[in-house]
């Protein structure tokens, strides 16, 4: 399959650890892979790890020259890929897609608080509990930088106890509300889906068959 796009993959794992890299079978879909990877929680806090994924995408668009840049991961490397499609490397506009699996957006939500009670990451990640009108809280928070208009995949286990599903409900919400183009798919599931499930591979193909055909390449 002609290689369409460069795609950097940000892993998962609570950004405390390394989790398995899923991201492998987006090769099959046309796309260069570029792993990427990033300072956990146990070596520094945010926003070195936003910092280290720029790096990473400096590294990743010099490999994909021409051609089109999509940043994507699953669960805390979801959150990261968020981050870079929304903020930027350099420049707000020079990531062309985002696809973020069961990515966890919002630290302050109910459901996110009941579920993580015991466990919660972002406090290793920010180095104290969240709070509202905290700046790392907010900071590290990807429903506060929507607007960029850079399209975004998001795809979410509906029995995900780890990041509840409404994550990712609340993150389209957001992104249509401030003229992101939007593909969302909740299925059956829940954490660590397998990428090469139909639905999923699916609706892969149709997010980038929109993206990558637009005259402008977003």
């Amino acid at each position: 399959m002609e290689d369409i796009a460069v795609v950097l993959w940000l892993h998962g794992g609570g950004w405390h650890s390394r989790a398995p890299m899923r991201g492998a079978s987006l090769a099959g879909h046309g796309l260069i892979l570029f792993e990427g990877s990033y300072r956990l929680s146990g070596e520094a806090r945010w926003p070195a790890q936003l910092e280290d994924v720029r790096q990473a995408g400096r590294e990743a668009k010099a490999q994909a020259g021409d051609r089109p840049l999509i940043v994507a991961g699953d669960s805390a490397g979801g959150h990261l890929a968020l981050h870079l499609g929304l903020r930027g490397i350099d420049e707000p506009d020079d990531v062309d897609a985002v696809m973020a699996f069961w990515p966890p957006v919002d630290p302050l939500a109910d459901d996110w608080l009941q579920a993580r009670k015991d466990n919660d990451p972002w406090v290793g990640l920010i180095g104290h509990q969240p709070a509202p009108g905290d700046e790392a809280t907010v900071d590290s928070t990807p429903l506060t930088h929507v607007g960029s208009g850079v399209p975004v995949l998001l795809v979410h286990g509906a029995a995900d106890e780890l990041a509840p599903v409404t994550q990712t409900t609340a993150m389209a919400s957001a992104l249509v509300a401030t003229g992101h183009p939007v593909h969302t798919l909740i299925t059956h599931g829940g954490h660590d889906l397998d990428l090469r499930r139909d639905e999923i591979a699916a609706v892969i193909r149709a997010f980038l068959g929109t993206v990558l055909e637009a005259p402008d390449g977003r």
